[in-house]
């Protein structure tokens, strides 16, 4: 029997992929599905692809469309379905311009080793049949005949740190909770993510969700807990939906619940919705916020493990830490061990977003480079612009440099060099990207995040973002750069938690690696990307203007005059510095000057 995959996981379901699949089932039902063209329509989660989505597979034949539409339902069936040929037009092209039939000769899909996306694309996400028939639920049977010690010893071995940012040892965490003898104990999976251009968390909770209560009842079993809880981010409705779904055919299917696989053991999962607080994500914050209480974190010199929710000890995981439980206890933990590196055992989910070619969600061995990531997977920059930096680690990450591209992706190298792998977000720029604006944009993202308890984050946040804007607008003094500087370095030694303590990094690094940029914004009253308006000019060079007309056909303002295939230009007075027009000029003949902000 063959299967159309449909990907409904949000990106694709933003471009009408339920509607494709819709399509798909009221052609296969007219059809009648004679025995030999029998086919089911299933619906999954995201196949990392996003932008190029609706997507849908069909297999056993393994052929990939990309950008289906609702009218392609009826090609495909009387082509593929049929008679087993490819639709030639709606097949991804590759860097050559070749048609590729499969995910596994797609370019951004060939260099990728899942481990935490094992099942997402491939199966129906609350569906406790395919996810067993995938062979889910295999784990925690195996679990059930072990000792807390033997699972303990094989999550050790495994060399698994946490995916949500810090990288602590897996291990350890369950091993010290289950050597207190304090009842009851709770177990919690950390669903808030927070991060912009992040989805990493949400493509897991939304595509396989049992791998993430597998996950969670096997930490259970390991350190003696009854309950526990899902903590999702608010604006996740999709991630929500199937949570719920999932927990209650794992329920029914005696999964979970009072009666864990007849062995008479219990676990009652609830899922709990965040407030929308970045800084829920921090994990004593997030457990405040499960009792009911302002999301505020608290200083961790008695660890959650010992005293966490209700004052018990609690293990707090992310999502898709706790999806890699169940691959490391069906296949133990030396062969998760023998991927990655040294210190970052495994592989880690990063999503590969802004200025790069192929953007979406991918799932790479630990130690594997900037350079692989954004130039082999994703293809490189947009209009093969230069590179400029790639930010790392979310919001409290850091700004990488073009020099810096072949430094491996793990916990330590990163952190060594200022940034941090962080989650898992990456935001990758090209030269029309400015460095000050970016470590603005994100110091004015934190400030309006900070819980505003501890004085270093809250005060040292309204102090950055001030002298930052100052800058932007031309008001800045060279003596601001060493300020700066000080102001983070006593934000990270005095803050509370760790968004305090990791929020000056976009600021140090960008003043580490791209301190040119802050001198010419000081001293020349110039922004070199063209980005930050009340210092920058644009112009037209008349000898490389072809008269095209497009740049004054963008232009909102009405502040481009010229004739076809005669050289344009901008009136200044009316310009808005908005760049629509350097954006639509093919021949690089508008050009940027700074200006005097007075």
């Amino acid at each position: 029997m063959k299967t159309i995959r449909v990907c409904c996981g949000t990106g694709c379901l933003a471009n009408g992929s339920k509607a494709v699949a819709e399509a798909f089932e009221e052609k296969i039902k007219a059809l009648g599905a004679p025995a030999e063209v029998e086919c089911e329509i299933k619906r999954t989660g995201c196949n990392g692809f996003c932008e190029n989505g609706p997507l849908v597979t069909i297999v056993p034949d393994n052929i990939s469309y990309y950008h289906v539409k609702p009218a392609d339902a009826d090609e495909i069936i009387e082509k593929t379905i049929m008679r087993g040929e490819p639709v030639e037009r709606l097949l991804y092209k590759n860097d050559k311009g070749e048609r590729v039939l499969s995910q596994q000769d797609n370019p951004f899909y060939a260099p990728q080793m899942k481990i935490a996306l094992r099942n997402i694309g491939k199966i129906s996400p609350a569906s406790v049949d395919d996810y067993i028939s995938a062979g889910g639920y295999e784990a925690l049977k195996k679990a059930v005949n072990m000792t807390p010690e033997e699972i303990i010893s094989e999550i050790e071995a495994s060399g698994l740190r946490g995916r949500g940012g810090a990288g602590f040892p897996t291990g350890t965490k369950w091993r010290t909770a289950a050597g207190y003898d304090t009842f009851p104990k709770y177990v919690a999976c950390n669903g808030d993510e927070g991060d912009p251009g992040a989805f990493m968390d949400r493509s897991i909770l939304e595509g396989d969700p049992h791998s993430v209560l597998e996950g969670l009842a096997i930490c259970a079993l390991a350190i003696g807990a009854e309950e526990g809880f899902l903590y999702i981010r608010d604006e996740y409705s999709l991630a929500v939906h199937n949570i719920k779904e999932a927990i209650r055919c794992a329920e029914e299917a005696g999964m979970l619940g009072d009666n864990i696989l007849g062995t008479g053991r219990k676990l009652k999962l609830s899922d709990v919705r965040g407030g929308g607080a970045f800084v829920c994500g921090e994990s004593t914050a997030l457990m405040a916020s499960i009792e009911g209480r302002v999301g505020e974190p608290r200083a961790k010199y008695i660890r959650s493990v010992q005293r966490g929710l209700w004052d018990r000890p609690t293990v707090l995981n992310n999502v898709e830490t706790l999806a890699n439980v169940p691959y490391i206890i069906s296949n133990g933990g030396a062969a998760y061990a023998s991927v990655g590196t040294e210190n970052s055992k495994g592989t880690k989910v990063f999503a590969l977003v802004g200025k790069v070619k192929r953007t979406g969600l991918v799932e790479v061995p630990m130690g594997a480079t900037l350079r692989h990531l954004i130039f082999d997977i994703g293809g490189g920059i947009i209009n093969d612009r230069p590179f400029k930096a790639v930010q790392t680690g979310g919001p409290s990450g850091g700004c990488i440099p073009e020099s810096m591209l072949d430094l491996p992706v793990d916990f330590d190298t990163l952190k060594s060099y200022g940034a941090m792998m962080g989650s898992g977000g990456m935001i990758v720029m090209d030269d029309r990207s400015c460095m000050v604006e970016v470590a603005r944009y994100y110091v004015q993202f934190l400030c309006g995040e900070s819980c505003g308890k501890c004085t270093p984050c809250r005060e040292g946040l309204k102090q950055m973002l001030a002298i930052l804007t100052d800058i932007c607008e031309g008001r800045g003094k060279i003596e601001d750069l060493d300020l700066l500087e000080t102001l983070g370095e006593t934000m990270i030694d005095s803050s509370l938690c760790a968004l305090g303590k990791s929020a000056p990094n976009p600021v140090l690094t960008t003043l580490r690696y791209f301190r040119d940029e802050y001198e010419a914004h000081i001293l020349e009253h110039r922004c070199p990307a063209g980005v930050c308006k009340k210092l920058t000019a644009f112009r037209i060079d008349p000898d490389k203007c072809r008269g095209c007309t497009a740049c004054s056909r963008v232009c909102p303002a009405g502040a481009i005059s010229g004739t076809v295939r005669e050289p344009h230009s901008i009136d200044p007075a009316k310009c808005i510095v908005c760049g629509s027009c350097r954006e639509a000029c093919r021949f690089g003949a508008v050009m940027t000057e700074g200006r005097d902000p007075a």
